[in-house]
């Protein structure tokens, strides 16, 4: 038998970390490249390849390339040694305590001849008709459970393999009754399913009719779990060595091997399950970076897959969700020739972060502070990841700023607070809002009408309110010609403490005289009305420059053809501005 050291004189460390790691050269003998073991940007990750061992400067993680194996698949010792002994061509005994999981494999690999032997006849035609080559068939080592109660078990027993062990490996049931067995796969086409090393755990049987249930997996073993297990990701894996590679998650073994068959070799399947937290730490660890959720679902199952999706998923991946434009399965839709209908839906998409935002947005609505409240409210489990290599949180956090109009430093404030979830009232989002400046001129605008309603007679009817209260007082005041009947209209409602505000700072006379009473109202109502004429043409300046700004952005990226209109408006939108300023200073 084989040992350690046998194994490691047949393989090269650079080789055998090179299936991970993509190295390049750093010196005599040595190799770096980007560390599997931490986030990072710049290469810490150094290969010594005549003595044998890596070292990351960045994490400390050191050792040969059994720990390599060890710490990059999440293995014991023994099962490190037992890969890299099969990828040298070595045979290794199994120690005390290492057998069971072994034994499990060994007689999934005994199952899978038994229902390769029997793929002949129905279930081979069925697989041609589905469009599966001979080469593909072979490839995913498909084959057929025939009708019966006990050809496998039969098979067992003449070659010495225990009911015991088809028991613990999924591959019989027993009758509780009577204690009887039985073969649990009969009448069904079998795809054998290896874990993300390659490793037959279970199977997985499809009917030929519609005899339901129609999929029927191995049960849980301690080598089969649904949850930390993908279809196809023994294959797939290897696309993940190309930077920006997509993993393509669809829905049935049939989309995945025909997928693989048309070239689209990144698609995997969940085994009946949600993507788990499992998933996303074994992915994380191969290196996949962007998941397509492909489905064959209508836009709202898309949404709903993305609403459902596990925030780990979301937090640790670019995640978009689509489906085949032709409204099939990938599977039917590459067998009736629409290879290009799966690309255009492999390039478009709901992306998860846009979803995320604009599924909070049309929940609470951005109308109120209280709506406001509630969009940021939803959004922060997936936005309070400061990881600089999260692109998901970093992108939502952007897209949060744009649409709320707030401040990336002062929402960077809030994530970062720890009295965040009970702090947020609308103090804490005025401060936080880009448009600051703008409501504070609409506030100071509304003070003067409180002091006099008939001054908004001076207004044009053309101003967009920002500040929602704002907004809805304007409208109480076309009704309304006293600062009274406005405020009994609000009584007992939110806008009702900040109209008491404002009218209390707008009537304050200081300590002013008795005598002098009636000059200080003449004058406040002097003022008031200059007031709102200044501070209208100042909101109307402030539009303006706004829209210029957005012009000025437009202007980059729109083609020269229509680069000249969009100067023609700045240039307007300029001299309008000048006009304004000029008609203020003749007011003044």
């Amino acid at each position: 038998m084989g040992t350690k050291e046998e194994v490691r004189s047949r393989l090269g460390i650079a080789d055998v970390i090179g299936e991970y790691v993509r190295l390049t050269p750093a010196g005599k003998g040595r190799m770096k490249g980007l560390c599997p073991f931490h986030n990072e940007k710049t290469p810490s990750f150094q290969v010594d390849t005549e003595q044998g061992y890596f070292y990351c400067f960045g994490c400390k993680a050191g050792g040969d390339i059994f720990s390599f194996i060890q710490r990059t698949e999440n293995l014991s010792f023994g099962d490190a040694l037992r890969k890299l002994a099969e990828q040298a061509g070595v045979q290794v005994e199994a120690k005390y305590g290492e057998k069971s999981s072994r034994d499990l494999y060994d007689v999934n690999a005994f199952a899978l001849g038994y229902f390769r032997d029997h793929l002949q006849g129905p279930a081979l035609e069925y697989l041609r008709r589905r469009g599966l080559t001979d080469q593909t068939i072979a490839a995913f080592e498909l084959g057929y459970a025939p009708e019966g109660w006990d050809g496998l078990l039969k098979l067992a027993r003449s070659r010495g393999v225990s009911e015991r062990q088809l028991l613990e490996a999924g591959l019989l049931i027993e009758n509780p009754e009577n204690g009887r067995v039985y073969d649990r796969f009969r009448g069904r086409v079998m795809f054998p399913i290896r874990d993300h090393l390659g490793r037959l755990v279970g199977f997985g049987g499809r009917v030929l009719d519609d005899t339901k249930p129609k999929y029927l997996n191995t049960p849980e073993t301690d080598v089969f779990r649904k949850g930390e297990l993908l279809y196809g990701l023994d294959k797939a894996r290897t696309t993940l060595k190309d930077p920006g590679a997509e993993l393509v998650v669809v829905e049935g073994y049939m989309d995945v091997i025909t997928m693989h068959q048309h070239g689209f070799t990144g698609a995997v399947a969940s085994l009946g399950t949600a993507l788990t937290a499992d998933h996303a730490t074994l992915l994380e660890r191969l290196g996949a970076q962007r998941l397509v959720m492909m489905f064959d679902r209508d836009d709202a199952g898309l949404k709903a897959t993305l609403n459902g999706l596990d925030q780990v998923i979301g937090a640790k991946f670019r995640v978009r969700a689509t489906s085949v434009p032709s409204g099939k399965d990938p599977a039917d839709a590459l067998l009736a020739g629409d290879d290009a209908g799966i690309r255009e839906a492999l390039r478009t998409g709901l992306d998860e972060v846009h979803y995320r935002v604009q599924a909070a947005i049309d929940a609470h609505g951005l109308g109120t502070s209280e709506g406001k409240r509630r969009v940021l409210m939803q959004l922060l489990p997936r936005m309070q990841n400061l990881d600089p290599l999260d692109e998901g949180a970093e992108q939502m956090r952007t897209i949060a700023c744009e649409h709320l109009g707030i401040k990336p430093d002062a929402l960077m404030e809030w994530i970062g607070s720890k009295a965040k979830r009970r702090q947020l009232t609308d103090t804490h989002l005025a401060g936080m809002s880009n448009h600051r400046a703008e409501e504070d001129r609409e506030l100071a605008l509304l003070r003067q009408l409180l002091v006099d309603p008939a001054l908004k007679a001076k207004l044009d009817g053309t101003v967009s309110w920002r500040n929602e209260t704002v907004r809805k007082v304007m409208l109480a005041l076309q009704g309304s010609s006293d600062s009274a009947d406005v405020l009994e209209i609000f009584r007992g409602q939110p806008e009702e403490q900040l109209l008491i505000r404002l009218m209390f700072e707008s009537k304050d006379a200081g300590t002013l005289s008795r005598s002098h009473t009636e000059q200080f109202e003449q004058k406040r109502s002097a003022y008031a009305s200059s007031a709102v004429d200044d501070i209208q043409v100042t909101i109307s300046i402030d539009s303006m420059r706004a829209e210029v700004d957005l012009l000025k952005k437009q202007i980059t990226a729109a083609p020269p053809t229509e680069q000249l209109g969009l100067l023609k408006q700045i240039q307007e939108l300029q001299r309008a501005i000048e006009a304004e300023k000029r008609m203020r200073r003749g007011t003044a």
